[in-house]
């Protein structure tokens, strides 16, 4: 009993210590994966639409194909859509009916500036508020407090896909707050970064050959 009480006593102590480090030591890193210096410092479209958003997350992977290559999977995005190259389980396990494609889907290509598309039943009604064929797509809730910009920057190795996020939380009590610190960020890492790695697999497989 005395080694089950000090195991469960350290398990716990090493869980508040990693809770205790996260805002100091990961949160950078787990709001910026994948993106360099200058990427977060830069703006992007869609800054303006929220300019004073309490949280940013900027995000990015190299793609080994061109913006023209990129950009037919960035514009089919969405529920009852192209889907979003994530975990489809967990999107559905909160009903986003996301089923992501493994080919360019002809009937989502045009995609036009004020375009909507809900998250859910109940969740916020995207629009489409920036288009800038093979460079910029934004995204910004109806209510305002949400906008979702992709960016498409050539590079030597390819070209950079950037995601920005910027967010007004719709709670300011403190619980909220320790939620989404703890819940929401890590979180949307998690299904991010597997979102822009799966884009750039289908973007690259073309040019692969498979």
């Amino acid at each position: 009993m005395r080694k089950k009480r000090a195991l469960a006593g350290s398990g716990a102590a090493l869980a508040l210590g990693l809770a205790a480090g996260y805002p100091c030591l990961w949160r950078h890193a787990c709001l910026t994966w994948g993106a360099t210096a200058v990427e977060v410092h830069r703006e992007m479209p869609g800054d303006a639409l929220l300019p004073t958003a309490p949280l940013v997350t900027t995000r990015a992977v190299t793609v080994g194909a061109g913006p023209a290559e990129i950009w037919p999977w960035l514009v089919q995005m969405g529920p009852g859509r192209g889907g979003a190259y994530t975990y489809d389980w967990i999107e559905n396990l909160m009903g986003l009916d996301m089923h992501s494609a493994d080919r360019i889907l002809p009937e989502f290509q045009d995609l036009g500036l004020g375009d909507t598309m809900r998250l859910g039943r109940n969740g916020p009604v995207m629009e489409v508020a920036g288009l800038d064929s093979g460079h910029a797509l934004v995204f910004r809730s109806q209510d305002g407090a949400w906008v979702w910009s992709f960016g498409l920057y050539p590079s030597r190795h390819g070209t950079r896909l950037v995601s920005r996020n910027r967010i007004q939380p719709p709670d300011p009590s403190p619980l909220y707050r320790l939620f989404s610190l703890y819940v929401m960020e890590p979180g949307s890492l998690v299904m991010e970064r597997r979102m822009l790695l799966g884009i750039k697999q289908r973007a690259e497989e073309p040019i692969a050959g498979r």
